[in-house]
């Protein structure tokens, strides 16, 4: 570790890029964050959201992973027992969409390259993309337990995923079945329902010509979205209510372009006021078509290669891409006379989630897991024990909604990279079984064989495992009990198992949390969380969602090397309105300047600053040896911080406890920029260079307490710049950290809401008397006289105990406090605080009347301006044809300059 440097030689800016680099090596190192599951306390468990190893962190992550640390600070500050588990995901689709674009620009496939040599190719992406993640994650100051850091492919984690298959198979919610799935053309592979995105798009809609097979002049119109989907047709179906029909049901159509015989079919499904009332069946491209298939036992006609071409069924139009084909049919209808008309029509298209395509219903071999009776019980934990509590509670129920209306999950890949599939098929006289379940499913090949042998017989020649591999949401649903060491029952598991809080974002609630609690039910009998956090969006400086479409998104890693880590974090954190609330960051593209962040590093500054100057006053010592200061001893202003810090420690532990981590932020600012740094320290100036010893040591006394336990309360949020004071502070050497103090109890006793109060009046009124020094332009050096009348007795006497600060700090010579004046002063600067009038005579101190000149200029010139917004309002083509924005926006400005104009007229009667 790098020496701390010497009190004399404190540099005067903090700089955050040789501190914050220090200060992790030591946590790591030193092993503050490491867990102890004997150790006592009670548990407070976490498991970090995995990061896709997908290349770098994002400014979502940067927020939505800095918000828990401060609740992950605090709580170990709190003497919690904390176990902070970090750990990244394998991303099954999104890394084979990195790797196969890859191949693709060498001009290759990954089907050329084989499954093995592909797998050695995203074991090496995943070294280096995850490499990066583990040191961008220890960059944001996260205090994660790094030596017991996960993967969803390790060792450990990829055994829980097998034995959570084999239970759930062996349990019968998991089967292999033909039915439809979404897939994926662009990605060659199924996706589940909840990766598909649903998109409103503008398309038409076709009107076809079925002919009558009895009769070819007669027709029924059918209308479709996807007019290629009619070479899979094997039936049109019609409202078994609807006259119009109902004497055709049971006789056929010629299918046109195949020639085929399709029956006229009776289903109350069909709506019979849209369209003609008649609806093509497609049972192998719709799920709803694919129910009614099986209602009247139609055939199914896959028309579909898993690439987006038609396959022989579809002839004749084989090889070619569907939007291709889609053309081609409506051009057959048109030629042939069989198309009816076409509409514009606005509809709803599925698109893939990952592959940016719009999904195909295709008819499909995979498996799935049944879903519902694990939903069923998350549903009653929720209903009945409100388990688990999301934050804001709005979110329980998009939860509770998504858990209602799930289907069987597709659970198949047809993928490489991720969890193979824990399922081997028998081949015998060499070759494959056709019987679709003709497989076992074991822990392990050896386990496979002996099922075989006992399935199959004697005759199994070999085993060919099945090449798919599980989606990727599979192995994520196990993170909060896979990456404690289940299915062992391990110390940890026993420890820290449910984990306490959840934290991650409102758009996998159903891709994510709900199959958390699912599979947590399942395997464990508990949901695996107590609390969910749900954090909102960082916009850009515009409002906007940050998209890599868009190329709006702001790069942390930027922000980071510009401003520090702490910066950061505050900057993010600060600007939570309410928990789950969307922040909005303030950035400039042209420079690469954060507003936000750069207020985030001045706070950094005046924290910096202000604990430099008390180190330098206390002359060696630490707060310990200094002591506690004798209440006796307490001047009006310490009295007034110590309530101030403990009235404010009370509210910062009141919005930790509820998540109000923005609120928290704020209120510490208040605290440390006002009070602190721009109030106590100046009054405590006097005495730290005065002759009164006892008085001086009470001073310092009072800003060791305040500044050491100031920087317990913000280490949370701002865990670096706390760190580097605090050890010089306390002299600690390095032999702890403030990561592992106590965080501060307040004490009831220090607050005084009346004490608070009665200074603010003391503070507003050397802030009047400041503003007026100013405005009179009087110089730094030059003393005032000032009047301060007010009626109030009890304004009398708070002003009249702290006259010394108001002497002090407002530079006065002569002070009159005072109920009211024998006569109204002339030539006096004034200003009006709650009831107190404060005058300052400027006779001999400025020239009146070049200041009566400045002040008769300004409002010169402000009339200027209000007489052309006054003349623009009055004009009634403005009022007409201007946007209402506009006129409001000239109202504002007009009632903000007449205000400005009252303020320098008051000025001139009181200069005479």
């Amino acid at each position: 570790m790098t020496a701390a440097p010497s009190l004399a030689h404190l540099p005067s800016q903090y700089n955050p890029f040789e501190t914050e680099p220090k200060w992790q090596r030591f946590w790591e190192e030193k092993g503050f964050y490491v867990a102890d599951p004997k150790a006592p306390g009670e548990a407070f468990s976490m498991v970090l959201p995995p990061p896709n190893v997908t290349g770098s962190l994002h400014m979502g992550h940067a927020f939505a992973f800095t918000l828990p640390d401060v609740v992950v600070r605090y709580k170990r500050m709190r003497g919690y027992n904390v176990l902070w588990l970090p750990g990244t995901d394998h991303a099954s689709i999104a890394v084979h969409t990195i790797l196969e674009n890859q191949l693709r620009q060498e001009g290759k496939s990954r089907f050329e390259l084989g499954r093995e040599a592909f797998l050695e190719r995203a074991w090496a992406w995943k070294e280096q993309s995850q490499g990066t993640i583990k040191s961008q994650l220890r960059r944001l100051g996260l205090s994660l337990d790094w030596t017991r850091d996960r993967f969803t492919l390790d060792e450990g984690l990829s055994r829980a995923v097998t034995e959570a298959f084999v239970r759930l198979y062996e349990a019968g919610l998991i089967y292999r079945g033909e039915y439809l799935v979404n897939w994926c053309p662009a990605t060659q592979s199924a996706v589940s329902d909840i990766e598909v995105d649903n998109k409103e798009v503008k398309g038409h809609l076709w009107h076809f010509r079925y002919p009558l097979a009895a009769d070819p002049g007669q027709y029924l119109v059918v209308a479709t979205t996807r007019p290629e989907t009619m070479l899979g047709d094997t039936a049109v179906a019609v409202h078994p209510q609807d006259e119009r029909y109902r004497h055709l049901i049971g006789q056929f159509v010629r299918l046109p372009i195949k020639d085929r015989l399709i029956p006229i079919i009776a289903d109350e499904y069909v709506d019979p006021t849209f369209g003609s009332g008649c609806v093509k069946v497609t049972p192998a491209h719709d799920p709803n078509d694919f129910e009614m298939g099986r209602r009247h036992q139609l055939p199914l006609i896959n028309i579909l290669n898993k690439d987006g071409t038609l396959n022989e069924n579809g002839d004749p139009f084989t090889g070619l891409d569907r939007f291709v084909a889609r053309e081609k049919v409506v051009q057959w209808f048109a030629e042939h006379g069989l198309l009816e008309k076409v509409e514009e029509y606005t509809h709803s298209v599925p698109y893939s989630d990952r592959g940016g395509v719009p999904i195909e219903p295709l008819l499909s071999i995979q498996w799935f897991c049944d879903v519902s009776g694990m939903a069923a019980r998350c549903l009653q934990e929720e209903r009945e024990h409100h388990n688990p509590r999301f934050i804001p509670e709005r979110w329980t129920k998009v939860y509770t909604g998504w858990l209602e209306k799930l289907r069987p999950w597709c659970i198949s890949r047809q993928l490489w990279w991720g969890h193979q599939i824990p399922a081997w098929y028998p081949v015998i006289d060499g070759q494959l079984p056709e019987d679709p379940q003709a497989f076992v499913v074991a822990r392990n090949a050896e386990e496979a064989w002996a099922k075989a042998r006992e399935k199959f017989g004697p005759d199994v020649e070999r085993l060919e495992r099945d090449p798919d591999v599980l989606d990727t949401w599979f192995s994520s649903a196990l993170w909060p009990f896979s990456t404690l060491g289940w299915p062992e029952e391990t110390e940890d598991f026993k420890r820290y198992y449910p984990t306490s809080l959840m934290s991650t974002g409102f758009d996998i609630i159903f891709f994510w949390v709900a199959r958390m609690a699912m599979m947590g039910v399942q395997f464990t009998g508990q949901i695996p969380f107590k609390d969910v956090y749900i954090n909102g969006l960082v916009r850009d400086e515009h409002g906007a969602k940050m998209s890599k479409s868009k190329g709006n998104g702001i790069d942390p890693i930027e922000l980071l090397d510009k401003y520090g880590t702490d910066a950061l974090r505050y900057a993010l954190v600060r600007e939570v309105v309410g928990a789950g609330q969307d922040i909005r960051l303030a950035y400039d593209r042209k420079t690469g300047e954060s507003a936000s962040v750069e207020a985030a590093r001045n706070f950094a500054n005046k924290i910096w600053n202000a604990s430099r100057f008390v180190l330098l006053n206390l002359e060696g010592q630490t707060p310990a040896q200094l002591g506690s200061p004798a209440p006796e001893a307490l001047e009006l202003a310490d009295r007034w911080i110590l309530s101030r810090l403990h009235s404010t420690a009370t509210q910062v532990i009141e919005e930790l406890e509820a998540y109000g981590l923005g609120e928290g932020a704020r209120l510490l600012y208040s605290l440390i920029w006002d009070d602190f740094c721009d109030w106590y320290i100046e009054l405590a100036k006097p005495r730290l260079r005065g002759e009164d010893l006892a008085s001086k040591r009470t001073a310092q006394q009072v800003l060791a307490t305040v500044l050491e336990t100031i920087l317990r309360l913000l280490h949370p949020w701002m865990p670096h710049v706390t760190e580097e004071v605090w050890q010089l502070l306390t002299q600690a050497n390095q032999a702890t950290s403030i990561s592992v103090q106590p965080y501060p109890t307040p004490d009831p006793s220090w607050v005084n809401p009346q004490l608070e109060r009665e200074f603010g009046l003391v503070i507003q009124t050397i802030s009047s008397l400041r503003n007026l020094r100013a405005e009179a332009g009087l110089k730094p050096h030059q003393t005032i006289a000032a009047f301060l009348v007010t009626a109030d007795p009890d304004e009398q006497r708070i002003l009249t105990t702290a006259q010394a600060y108001i002497r002090e700090l407002a530079k006065v010579e002569s002070l009159e406090i005072t109920g009211s004046l024998a006569r109204d002063p002339k030539q006096v600067a004034a200003a009006v605080v709650g009831t107190v009038q404060v005058l300052v005579p400027l006779a001999g101190l400025v020239d009146v009347e070049a200041l009566r000149a400045k002040v008769q200029k300004d409002l010169a010139k402000l009339e200027k301006e209000a007489q052309g917004i006054r003349a623009r309002l009055e004009n009634p083509n403005f009022l007409s044809r201007a946007n209402p924005e506009v006129v409001q926006a000239s109202r504002e400005q007009l009632a903000e300059l007449e205000a400005q104009m009252q303020l320098l007229q008051a000025r001139m009667e009181k200069l005479g």
